[in-house]
């Protein structure tokens, strides 16, 4: 009697696996995308979900464990290296992402190149463009180094090829999604050719101690195209933040094996291609004329901290719901600082539509900056304008409590540096770094003060 056939469907959206098909993914809520996958695609699977190290294992005290020492080499860019921990690591696959026209490609052959200076070999392999389409671009980016090689291929087979041909030291893929294998037959940037041509990749980094950056698309709602697979199997996960309009670009890690994620490295795009924003603590706001509706915070970003400005806009509801909109902000903590203004100050927000902007495109994930958040509310709301020369620091709580926030000598020293006077905070500190600084335990507080 012969063995009855496996049958495996896959989402080409998410990649989640079924035994049956159905109309709609339950995993990501894709229509019309599980697709049947032949007994090739179902072993691919298998493979690329085994344990990397193959074989049988037996488990070990942790005590006897030696310990690996992670090895680095710069990059020679001072804002990538610190969101790498420090630079690159040899045998480490480096996933980065982001919108259409931020620089990811601009960023990656700047970078190569200046590997490749230090005598390094560099191979840059690129599906979208022609060869001599990346030859103007390294031109104006004064990337021509002789340890620089690059070759347009779509076939995973060919870049092997090359690999078995020259000894490299670092790899760029120009992208993940135009790459596919002969020996599937599935299209480019489809789930089943990024999982494998992935995990080749990750086989070859460790094997050979190359350090491999791949560049990947991202959708409409800000995610890797793919596979979650995708960003499971590599070793970091890097996102570029900010538009293409935008002459500052962010770039944060979300995903590190090697070091912290919650470093971020700020770049600027000028003629010559991304640069490394050397002084980004007069970026994020400006001493221009005061007006209603603006305050000041600094914020952390890992071990960095930066000066951000906070602006708000109150305006009469034409609506019986007011509308509540926050750019670079949780909207959810937003209502819930209105709702405490209603409570605690009796401001009758609930007629009014309010509009929470971070200027400079970053996004603050930290709860340091709800005072000022509070204090641009109540500026805009009164009309009244607030100083330059003086910054919000302080976490507030559902009973109208200000709480102070970690690092804050770090923050006190890096508005000092800025020339800012006077510093709003849940208690005086023991050493205020030449500013006035006064204590606003309660919210209530922050109305007396203004």
């Amino acid at each position: 009697m012969a063995k009855k056939k496996k049958v495996l469907f896959e989402c080409q959206h998410c990649g989640m696996t079924s035994p049956k098909w159905m109309g709609k993914c339950t995993n990501c809520g894709s229509w019309d995308s599980l697709v049947e996958l032949s007994e090739q695609q179902q072993e691919i699977i298998k493979l690329t979900s085994a344990s990397p190290g193959g074989g049988s294992a037996r488990a070990v005290p942790i005590s006897e464990v030696d310990e690996e020492s992670v090895e680095r080499f710069s990059s020679n860019d001072v804002e990538l290296d610190l969101v790498l921990g420090g630079g690159v690591v040899p045998g480490s696959l480096t996933l980065i992402g982001g919108s259409p026209g931020v620089g990811k490609s601009t960023l990656l052959l700047k970078v190569g190149a200046n590997i490749a200076a230090t005598g390094r070999n560099v191979l840059y392999v690129t599906g979208e463009e022609s060869e001599g389409q990346v030859k103007l671009r390294a031109n104006r980016l004064g990337a021509i180094e002789p340890s620089l090689y690059l070759i347009s291929e779509i076939r995973l087979e060919q870049v092997l090829l090359e690999l078995e041909a020259r000894a490299y030291d670092f790899i760029i893929i120009d992208s993940i999604q135009t790459l596919y294998s002969e020996t599937i037959t599935s299209a480019p940037g489809s789930v089943t050719q990024v999982r494998q041509i992935t995990f080749d990749l990750m086989r070859i980094a460790k094997e050979r101690r190359i350090a491999i950056f791949i560049i990947g698309h991202i959708t409409k709602e800000g995610s890797i195209a793919g596979p979650r697979v995708l960003e499971h199997m590599v070793d970091t996960v890097l996102y570029f933040e900010g538009d293409s309009s935008q002459e500052l670009r962010i770039l944060r890690g979300f995903k590190n094996r090697f070091g912290p994620t919650s470093e971020i490295g700020v770049f600027e795009m000028r003629g010559e291609g991304l640069i490394s924003a050397k002084d980004i603590s007069s970026r994020f706001f400006n001493r221009n004329k005061a007006q209603p509706g603006s305050a000041l915070t600094v914020a952390m970003e890992g071990s960095r901290p930066i000066i951000l400005e906070v602006q708000a806009l109150v305006s009469d509801a034409h609506a019986p719901n007011p509308k509540r909109q926050a750019t670079g902000f949780d909207t959810n903590r937003l209502n819930m600082l209105l709702a405490l203004l209603e409570r605690k100050l009796e401001i009758p927000l609930n007629h009014y539509d309010v509009f929470v902007n971070i200027a400079g495109g970053i996004k603050i994930n930290e709860t340091a900056a709800d005072l000022a958040i509070l204090a641009a509310i109540i500026s805009s709301f009164r009309n009244r304008v607030i100083s330059k020369e003086t910054v919000f620091i302080g976490e507030v709580s559902l009973v109208g409590d200000v709480r102070e926030v970690f690092q804050l000598d770090s923050r006190l020293k890096e508005a000092q540096l800025q020339k800012i006077s006077k510093a709003l905070l849940a208690k005086k500190p023991l050493e205020s770094h030449g500013l006035k600084c006064y204590a606003v335990d309660e919210v209530t507080k922050l109305i007396e003060w203004m």
